[in-house]
């Protein structure tokens, strides 16, 4: 895990990154720009339960993909979960609420994760757990209003104006950010079209 002191705001972008590409990177960038991150973890996890890991690269050579891809003075690339053996994101986020519990975490997802959101484990024990910032990516704009985690907490919608202020707020606390987009997807670069 890596290192954090007290009053950090810290942003956890998760996912198989298989493989990690400039869409991913994108992501980070807003994030760590908009929310003003002091920090932000690629967590790269040892598989997601909702998918096929049939395809899915050695854990090794995944991290090795977003280290050269990621780097940045306030980018960490951990596989910390793995060495915990955790399969879900709630899970995750419980073990970083009782180690770092002076930190300020904000989950950070691509508006693409949004849709199926619902039926990872626990999700809704997750949008009770830190605030979430949804980043726009290709295609997924118009349907984030319509995902059901957007429908059930429309209430706890912050205005993107004011995104900065979001690892302050209680959860449930989300925002959407918009910003520049990438159409390069892991599924794409799989099939040998990116």
């Amino acid at each position: 895990m890596p290192h954090t002191e007290a009053g950090m705001v810290v942003g956890l972008f998760g996912g198989s990154f298989n493989p990690p590409h400039q869409g991913h990177r994108l992501v980070a960038e807003i994030a760590l720009r908009r929310l003003r991150l002091d920090r932000i973890w690629w967590m790269v996890t040892p598989g997601n339960p909702l998918k096929d890991n049939g395809h899915l690269r050695p854990l090794g050579e995944r991290l090795a993909a977003v280290e050269a891809l990621a780097g940045g003075p306030r980018v960490d690339v951990t596989a910390f979960e793995a060495a915990h053996r955790i399969r879900y994101t709630a899970e995750t986020l419980a073990l970083l609420r009782q180690k770092r519990p002076g930190v300020r975490f904000v989950w950070i997802m691509g508006a693409d994760s949004l849709a199926s959101f619902h039926r990872w484990q626990d999700w809704r024990r997750i949008v009770a757990t830190f605030p979430i910032a949804v980043v726009d990516r290709p295609g997924s704009t118009l349907s984030v209003l319509s995902a059901p985690m957007a429908q059930a907490f429309a209430y706890a919608r912050l205005a993107e104006r004011k995104a900065a202020a979001l690892p302050f707020r209680k959860p449930p606390a989300w925002v959407f950010l918009h910003g520049p987009r990438s159409p390069v997807s892991s599924t794409v670069l799989r099939s040998g079209g990116g």
